[in-house]
């Protein structure tokens, strides 16, 4: 008895589903190539819009460039340290819904932005002591138990903004291996962003764009990391 293969409409025998699969790999491979063309153009446009006057401050429609020009850096790709991945994975892109955030909610995008992330940063590092700023309500919801006060000995978790460098620099003498420092609006100035992460003190960075995280523990080896965050 033969095994009779069943045939087309044309006649032609059925090849048991190589047609389909390679239909399907070709598919594929279109859709990879409009996924590297979308991340190449958004990189132009980005570049030839960034000096317009209309972003000439922070909103909600630069923001989405900016993500767009960072796909590729979502949720720790390409990171090889599985200790830098899981921050990068569960505390600066951690996506679960925190009862505290419907609490801490905010009108201004990128103050709830830059918030959520505050409150998962202290949620993670659980600071006993930390300077008292704007954000401090966030800060306490992360970590009930710390307490604000004016003069710290030591810094375990603490925020400045890119233009306060006396702030900075008077910090940067209390740090030791566990201290952690955001740097907020690196944005706004480039140039010095780039001035901490070179400097000999600091150990690994993290470029979020909106802020910058700076970690001190020197058995690690230096690097930066540019996140979309």
């Amino acid at each position: 008895n033969r095994e009779v293969k069943p045939t087309c409409a044309d006649g032609t025998a059925m090849q048991c589903g190589r047609v389909g699969s390679r239909r399907l790999f070709e598919i594929g491979i279109t859709f990879e190539w409009f996924l590297f063309f979308c991340i190449n153009k958004s990189w132009i446009i980005i570049r030839i819009i960034k000096n317009s006057c209309i972003f000439a401050v922070m909103n909600p429609l630069r923001g989405f460039l900016v993500w767009l020009g960072r796909i590729h850096r979502c949720r720790g790709f390409g990171i090889q340290s599985p200790t830098d991945y899981s921050f990068v994975r569960y505390v600066i892109n951690e996506h679960w819904p925190y009862y505290a955030y419907e609490q801490l909610k905010v009108d201004d995008w990128l103050t709830s932005k830059l918030g959520r992330l505050y409150f998962r940063l202290s949620n993670w590092r659980q600071p006993s002591a930390m300077v008292p700023d704007d954000y401090q309500r966030y800060w306490q919801a992360g970590c009930h138990h710390t307490v604000f006060t004016p003069i710290i000995n030591k810094v375990e978790l603490a925020r400045v903004t890119i233009e306060d460098r006396t702030t900075w620099d008077a910090l940067i003498q209390k740090c030791n291996q566990q201290s952690v420092i955001v740097v907020e609006g690196i944005w706004r100035d480039w140039e010095r962003w780039h001035e901490m992460v070179v400097d000999s003190r600091t150990v690994i960075t993290y470029d979020l764009y909106y802020c910058g995280i700076v970690f001190f523990d020197r058995t690690r080896y230096k690097r930066n990391y540019k996140i979309n965050f």
